[in-house]
C-alpha cells in the first residue's frame, strides 16, 4: 500500500501535458474485440484500469505489444473466445463492454458484475435490455452477468435513462448485426464518440454519436488500423480546477477546450481567467478568491459528475455558500467528510451538498473513496496549510497518468510513500 503525502501551501504554476482519455480507452480496447486484425492503439493513458484491461484481453487470446508507455499492438486474429475471468472483470466497472464486444465477435459473454469506485448501485438494466433488444438473452446472477445468441440482428433501443456505458454496449454489439439498429436517447459524452470514431476506422458504419440518435448499420467484419485516443476532458478540467484552488496559473496542453465549456463557464463566473490560446491548449488562473456558485450535474454537455469532488475542494474556500446538486451517483458525496477533517464546512444532505466557504484547509490525514474523490483530495493537500496524507491512492493510479509527476512540475511537494 502507498499513499501520498504533500506539503502545502503551493500555487501551482507552470504548463501540463493531458494523456489521452481513461474512459474512451477502457471502452476501445475491448471494441478490438470485434476487428479480426491488428490495431494499434496510440495516445493510450498509463494506467492500473489499462493495464487490467491488456491482462484480461490476454486471457481471451488476444497478443498485445507494448511499443512505448502509450502505444500497444493489439493482434484480435486469435481470440478463444473463452469467458472472461471473473476476479478480473469484478474489479472495475468498464468491464462490462466485453460483454457487447464478445456478443458481437462470439455470441457469448460472461463477465463479473462490475466493481471499482464506491460510487453506489452500478444497474446494467439498460444494458441487458439493448443486447435483448439485438436478439440476445441475458442473465444475470451469481455474481456475473451472461449473455448468449444464435444471431445478432439490428433493431430499435430506446434508453429509459441517458447511460454512457450502455450507449457504447449497444454500439459494440451493434457494429456486426445484421441490418440497422437506432438507439435513441442516448450519452452524447466525448469518450463515446471517440468510440463510434475508433470503430469507423475500422470499417463500421455509425452514424450520429455526439448526438440524441445514433444510427448503426451492421458490417460484415472490421479491419485493423491506427487510432489515436482522444484527450481525457476529466484529467484536463481537473488541472483546471487545482488552478483555481491553489490560486495558481496553468497552462493545459494536448486538450481539446471545446469538451471543457461546461467547467470553463463556471469558473468565469466565480471570477477565473480563462484564456483559449488555441484548440488544444488553454490556460487558467486566479489571483483571488472565487465567488460562490451552484453546480448541478448532468450528462454531458452539463456539468460532469467526475468533476464535482475537484470542485467541491475549490468550493471550500470560495466566498459564501454554494451548493451542488448531484444528479449522477447517489454516493460521491463521501469525500466531503475527508474535506471536513481539512477544516471545511460541508453540509450534506441527500443529493445535496452546501458548501460555507472557509480562508484556509489544514493538512490532515485523509482517505480516497473513489478515483476522483482522491484527485479532490491531493489538490485540497496541495492547497491547505501544514502537511497531508492521502491514503488509498490506488483509486488515483486507476485514472491519472503520473499525477504527482505532474504535480511536482507544477511546482507541488507530493511524495509518494510506502505505508
Amino acid at each position: 500500500m502507498e499513499k501520498f503525502v504533500i506539503n502545502g501551501k503551493t500555487n501551482l504554476k507552470g504548463e501540463v501535458t493531458i494523456s489521452g482519455a481513461k474512459n474512451a480507452a477502457v471502452a476501445i480496447l475491448p471494441a478490438t474485440l470485434l476487428v479480426n486484425g491488428i490495431c494499434t492503439i496510440e495516445n493510450l493513458p498509463n494506467i492500473s484500469d489499462i493495464n487490467i484491461y491488456c491482462d484480461i484481453l490476454k486471457t481471451l487470446g488476444v497478443k498485445i505489444t507494448q511499443t512505448n508507455p502509450n502505444t500497444v499492438i493489439v493482434d484480435t486474429r486469435y481470440v478463444s473466445c473463452i469467458d472472461a475471468p471473473l476476479e478480473m472483470t469484478g474489479k472495475f466497472r468498464a468491464s462490462y463492454y466485453l460483454i457487447g464486444a464478445l456478443l458481437g465477435r462470439c455470441g457469448r459473454a460472461v463477465v463479473g458484475m462490475p466493481g471499482g469506485c464506491k460510487l453506489g448501485a452500478r444497474p446494467i438494466d439498460q444494458h441487458a435490455k439493448a443486447f435483448e433488444a439485438l436478439g440476445a438473452t441475458v442473465e444475470i446472477g451469481q455474481g456475473k452477468i451472461m449473455a448468449t445468441t444464435d444471431h445478432l440482428v439490428g433493431g430499435s433501443i430506446y434508453l429509459d435513462t441517458v447511460s454512457v456505458g450502455a450507449t457504447i454496449n449497444a454500439i459494440l454489439a451493434s457494429v456486426l448485426a445484421d441490418g440497422t439498429t437506432t438507439i435513441e436517447n442516448v450519452a452524447k459524452e466525448p469518450h463515446v464518440v471517440d468510440v463510434a470514431n475508433f470503430l469507423n476506422t475500422m470499417g463500421a458504419d455509425i452514424h450520429g454519436a455526439g448526438t440524441d440518435i445514433i444510427k448503426i448499420n451492421g458490417v460484415k467484419e472490421l479491419h485493423g488500423g491506427t487510432y489515436s485516443i482522444v484527450p481525457d476532458q476529466i484529467e484536463a478540467g481537473t488541472f483546471m480546477l487545482a488552478a483555481v484552488a491553489t490560486r495558481g496559473d496553468i497552462t493545459i496542453k494536448n486538450c481539446i477546450t471545446k469538451h471543457l465549456d461546461p467547467l470553463s463557464a463556471k469558473l468565469k463566473e466565480m471570477g477565473a481567467n480563462i484564456e483559449e490560446i488555441s484548440g488544444d491548449t488553454i490556460r487558467v488562473w486566479c489571483n483571488e478568491r472565487p465567488k460562490n456558485v451552484d453546480i448541478k450535474t448532468l450528462p454531458y454537455p452539463g456539468f460532469p459528475t467526475d468533476l464535482q469532488s475537484p470542485m467541491g475542494v475549490v468550493l471550500s474556500t470560495a466566498e459564501g455558500t454554494s451548493m451542488i446538486s448531484e444528479t449522477i451517483w447517489e454516493s460521491r458525496f463521501q469525500y466531503t467528510a475527508e474535506l471536513n477533517k481539512m477544516g471545511a464546512k460541508i453540509n450534506v444532505q441527500g443529493k445535496v451538498a452546501f458548501f460555507e466557504g472557509v480562508n484556509d484547509l489544514y493538512g490532515s490525514i485523509v482517505s480516497a473513496s473513489d478515483l476522483r474523490a482522491g484527485a479532490a483530495l491531493v489538490i485540497a493537500g496541495i492547497s491547505a496549510n501544514g502537511t497531508t496524507e492521502v491514503h488509498n491512492i490506488e483509486y488515483i493510479d486507476r485514472g491519472y497518468e503520473k499525477l504527482e509527476e505532474k504535480l511536482r512540475a507544477l511546482g507541488a511537494d507530493i511524495q509518494r510513500v510506502k505505508e
